[in-house]
């Protein structure tokens, strides 16, 4: 039986897809990778393809469909492991923290890497910085202060989270923080693990193409927020 499943949802990734998927198989025992990709115009459908015959990935091809919530759950449904996780694209650093994560498992439910608990931090450029504390204070204050980092969604679950909480396959980043907040609620137990964030490329940001999306985006976030908490009530 498959241990581990590692998600990626991907569009126009040709520049980081090989590294992270070669870091994540050397990180991770028991590992089938699931790439959702959103009708990539680059090479990435084409790398994943030519490692797929050496590495255990399942690639599901869309091209109306898309948004990332849509294709994480995708990603969910198509997965087989009893841990489910998921890493951006382009965050092969981060992949060696995976097993101690799977370790840490035993006694907890689901371990999230935060960037604002000691030991964290975000290198990114200052807008980018300071809008992610900004919507990350305003879930604590609007959801549950135990959460440090919302908007971090790189982690590792049990399977069996997955019996009470559902995701709701819409929207952007705020889909995750909905479904921490609903595990939160079930009485799941969530560990944060501090990482640094590095300073990464903006025009291959997808919450971060130009100031207009972003802003909007950040809206959006807020808005979802209010849903959630009247939802709960």
């Amino acid at each position: 039986m498959i241990k581990n499943s590692i998600l990626l949802c991907t569009k126009n990734e040709d520049k980081y897809i090989k590294e992270t998927i070669i870091s994540l198989n050397d990180s991770i025992p028991d590992l089938e990778i699931i790439v959702v990709d959103d009708n990539s115009s680059d090479n990435t459908v084409k790398i994943i393809k030519s490692l797929n015959s050496n590495y255990n990935i399942k690639l599901i091809e869309r091209f109306k469909s898309k948004g990332l919530g849509s294709a994480f759950l995708r990603a969910i449904v198509e997965s087989n492991g009893s841990n489910i996780g998921w890493i951006d694209a382009n965050m092969s650093e981060l992949c060696s923290k995976f097993p101690n994560m799977i370790e840490k498992l035993n006694n907890y439910d689901i371990v999230l890497l935060s960037r604002y608990i000691k030991g964290g931090g975000d290198e990114r450029d200052a807008l980018r910085v300071y809008s992610s504390k900004f919507l990350n204070f305003l879930c604590r204050i609007i959801l549950d202060s135990r959460i440090k980092d919302y908007s971090s969604s790189i982690f590792i679950m049990k399977r069996d989270v997955l019996n009470e909480v559902s995701i709701l396959g819409n929207g952007h980043g705020e889909f995750f923080i909905e479904f921490l907040y609903n595990a939160i609620k079930k009485s799941y137990k969530i560990l944060e693990v501090p990482y640094i964030q590095k300073n990464d490329d903006n025009q291959n940001s997808k919450s971060f193409p130009n100031l207009f999306k972003f802003f909007t985006l950040g809206i959006f976030y807020l808005l979802r927020l209010m849903i959630i908490r009247i939802r709960r009530h």
